[in-house]
């Protein structure tokens, strides 16, 4: 059996690899455009930074072994060529049509053919986009060339254009190299993965490190002689002594597209659950297929390398006759930015409320282990749920706590069809250096519920401030200590600590609406209540409390 692998990043080597452990009578060809193969491209902006020494680091097995085209025919038997484009694909006569850099032209037939060519970084057409020092992050090449300007100079002016994942991890790596960096963004808000009020909490905590973002800023071009040296944008032109694309990607189908192979409504290759395009003899994994979304059934483009692995197995499965499927992605996604984690799964409130969910949420600070302990570091989770089916949609986390641990239990959750009851009763294990006796997931498991059980109504701390604002007669009822308030006053707030509010409930008008709010507002939670209990009919309590407050 011949197969050939077009792509030789993620999917194709995984898909390779499981082939010959299954069939090692098989012949397979790995054609790679580039030089390097298999390496952790979500490792690149660590290497920028330097917390990744060496380049052969990201192309290395755990035992340090670099997976070069030497050790796959060696190890793995692969046939690699390297430095090879692959030109156009004859599906009728089953071959493909190759170009190396050096060798020239040849036909390489096959049985089976995965296409692996995963997506290409977005570069839109700005005036002086051709000029020196304007990089994406596409793989090592790009990497070695913002290296090599930052070895050659110190406190340089960095501009990043698109707030994404890759732009925050590349504005860490840069301030840590010593440079001044800029964030123009053109959506309202970074990191379009979280929600508004999640992303304004990781905005805030970017700008204390000393990156300027600017959102709502549409670039208009790049300026400079040579190279470039200002961008432009309709709020004006930034200093930039270089620049990085970090717009977003696209999947790279054009080889798909010209041999006839059907293109999904995402504009990635369309597959089935075992990763088989419209022709039975060839499959696509990676960056360049289209996905499933397990909660809305469908179509999505979400490229993760980690998902890349999984498809290329699972299409090395099915090619070797293993039963196996793909089931689909629900979005998990983390990623580090200085102290803080960034991490979401599932569906946010406005993409449950557009798949036709009634969504009930709950901003949920608190922090990630026992309180007492010195190692505590805040976390700060939004869950989204289903009002009818009482179903998790999904989870968001930031802050300096352990992040992932939680999305990976909502993810689970998720997979599973949990409701947040049953979440709430998940059986996990407990110990002060680990997570405070309830997690903080089956915290805000319990939140979702008194919201849908009626017991609480909640309000976002963004919307309290828009009453504010708009001048709103209502009671904002803040009921931390006098300590509490002192180190951190509310503008437009009436404080009654919580101990005494019951004794002094008549200080307060039972006809005006009231938003109750502490810390994290469970004492708010505590205050409503009391006073519903004395009569008080409109009393909400506003989610997340000064924590969230203080971060929107």
């Amino acid at each position: 059996m011949k197969v050939v692998i077009i792509g030789g990043v993620a999917a194709g080597p995984k898909a390779a690899s499981r082939i010959l452990r299954l069939c090692p009578e098989a012949e397979v060809t790995i054609i790679e455009k580039g030089e390097f193969l298999s390496y952790a491209g979500c490792g690149l902006p660590y290497y920028i930074s330097g917390a990744v020494k060496e380049q052969s680091e990201l192309m290395a097995t755990p035992v340090g072994t670099v997976r070069d085209s030497v050790f796959f025919q060696k190890v793995k038997n692969v046939r690699v060529l390297n430095h090879t484009e692959a030109l156009d694909i004859n599906r009728d006569a089953k071959t493909v049509r190759v170009k190396n850099r050096d060798n020239g032209e040849q036909i390489l037939a096959y049985d089976k053919l995965i296409l692996a060519t995963g997506a290409n970084p977005v570069k839109p057409n700005f005036p002086g986009k051709d000029l020196k020092n304007i990089f994406s992050l596409k793989g090592v090449e790009d990497a070695e060339g913002i290296r090599a300007k930052l070895k050659k100079h110190k406190a340089l002016d960095a501009v990043i254009v698109g707030g994404g994942l890759i732009g925050v991890e590349m504005a860490e790596s840069l301030i840590e190299t010593g440079c001044r960096v800029t964030i123009v963004e053109l959506l309202p808000q970074i990191l379009t993965i979280l929600d508004p009020e999640m992303a304004r909490v990781v905005e805030k905590y970017c700008e204390s490190k000393g990156i300027k973002i600017m959102t709502g800023t549409k670039v208009l071009g790049f300026e400079g002689a040579e190279s470039v040296e200002a961008v432009s944008t309709d709020k004006g032109n930034v200093t930039a002594d270089f620049v990085i694309l970090s717009i977003g990607v696209r999947p790279c189908v054009e080889l798909a597209q010209k041999s006839g192979i059907n293109i999904g409504p995402t504009g990635a290759i369309a597959v089935d659950s075992f990763m088989l395009t419209s022709d039975p003899d060839v499959y696509a994994a990676g960056d360049c297929a289209e996905k499933k979304h397990l909660i809305t059934g469908k179509p999505c483009f979400i490229p993760l390398g980690s998902t890349a692995n999984k498809e290329g197995r699972v299409a090395a499965n099915h090619i070797c006759g293993q039963s196996d499927f793909f089931p689909g992605v629900i979005g998990s996604t983390v990623c580090r930015i200085f102290d803080f984690s960034v991490a979401r799964t599932g569906l946010g409130e406005q993409e449950a409320k557009a798949c036709g969910y009634d969504p009930v949420c709950c901003l949920s600070p608190s922090p990630d282990r026992a309180h007492f302990m010195p190692e505590a570091k805040p976390l700060f989770l939004k869950v989204i749920a289903d009002r009818k089916s009482r179903k998790i949609l999904g989870l968001q986390a930031t802050g300096p706590g352990v992040a992932d641990k939680r999305i990976d239990i909502a993810a689970t959750a998720i997979t599973a069809n949990m409701t947040v009851d049953q979440v709430a009763q998940l059986d996990l294990c407990y110990a002060p250096p680990y997570s405070p006796a309830v997690d903080n997931i089956i915290t805000a498991a319990n939140i979702i519920r008194n919201k849908i059980d009626g017991l609480f109504t909640g309000i976002k701390p963004s919307e309290v401030k828009k009453r504010l604002e708009a001048g709103e007669d209502f009671t904002f009822l803040d009921v931390r200590g006098p300590a509490e308030v002192e180190q951190m006053p509310i503008k437009g707030a009436i404080n009654i600590p919580l101990g005494q509010l019951r004794s002094r409930i008549n200080e307060l008008d039972r006809n005006k609406p009231v938003v109750a709010f502490c810390k994290i507002s469970l004492r708010g939670y505590e205050a409503a209540i009391i006073l519903k209990h004395n009569g008080f009919k409109d009393v909400e309590v506003m989610d997340g409390g000064i924590l969230m407050w203080m971060n929107q």
